[in-house]
């Protein structure tokens, strides 16, 4: 039978051991959570450092559309406005057999300038942003109707909300830029938009019937990731679908309340 002293002994031990695996247990959680703090603290930083390059990116290119839209507006539109006065002026002196040919130019530039100061609309960001998404969109789709390239449509419906005009511009930039790769790559025949609006949301779907394409294809420096990190900015789902020989659909779904 064991004494006293070798009962007390074997409970210190056993004490002992006790506090040196509490001791070690409570280690690793704490380092475990402070392993996940730092991974955690890493990763927005990551998230955040990238969040701002896109940003610098975006708002550089906005700049550059925006200086576009200016020259396309002030200078190109003002050459057009003058060649067309001179013009008018000229055909007064014409024989009556040339004037129809004066009247046919004059025809022509009057197009290229509505041409042009629609497309300076579509370029500057000041203009979109004072406009709306539907106004913008309309007058996108109204420019490629007018140039005879694609059949579109526009339906909108539910009651419009306020949306920031920063947002506002970043949904139409990312449709814009569909629409560009629609008018490229797709050969397509026709473009749909709805624009469904509600108290919470914005869902937009845009579709083409063009000839798709395989999104597993696509290189990370296309347009398809530009209109990605757009919406990441503004915290809209993005998804984009599409099948070869069937055409590509855009789905776009911005939540009001997160962005208010």
């Amino acid at each position: 039978m064991l004494s006293k002293e070798e009962l007390l002994l074997i409970a210190y031990f056993i004490v002992v051991i006790l506090l040196l695996t509490a001791f070690v247990i409570v280690f690793f959680v704490v380092y475990q959570k402070r392993k996940n703090k730092l991974l955690k603290e890493q990763f927005a930083a990551k998230q955040y450092f990238e969040q701002e390059i896109a940003s610098s990116r975006i708002e550089m290119q906005e700049q550059t559309l925006k200086n576009v839209g200016w020259e396309l507006h002030d200078n190109i539109g003002q050459l057009l406005s003058v060649a067309n006065m001179q013009l008018n002026i000229f055909s007064k002196n014409l024989p009556e057999a040339e004037k129809t040919s004066a009247l046919e130019i004059k025809q022509i530039l009057a197009h290229s300038l509505r041409e042009v100061r629609s497309l300076s609309k579509s370029l500057n960001n000041q203009v979109i942003g004072y406009a709306g998404l539907v106004a913008s969109v309309e007058n996108e789709l109204a420019r490629f109707q007018r140039m005879g390239v694609i059949e579109t449509r526009l339906e909108v419906s539910g009651e419009k909300q306020v949306v920031l005009q920063q947002h506002s511009l970043v949904l139409f930039r990312i449709l814009q830029e569909f629409f560009s790769n629609v008018m490229k790559h797709a050969k397509a025949s026709e473009l749909n938009v709805q624009l469904i609006f509600d108290s919470e949301e914005i869902k937009i779907k845009a579709c083409d019937n063009g000839k798709g394409f395989d999104p597993n294809s696509v290189s990370k420096n296309s347009g398809l990731f530009n209109m990605k990190s757009r919406a990441e900015l503004i915290h809209a789902d993005f998804k984009l679908e599409s099948s070869l020989g069937v055409g590509t659909c855009l789905y776009l779904n911005y939540k009001i309340s997160v962005n208010e």
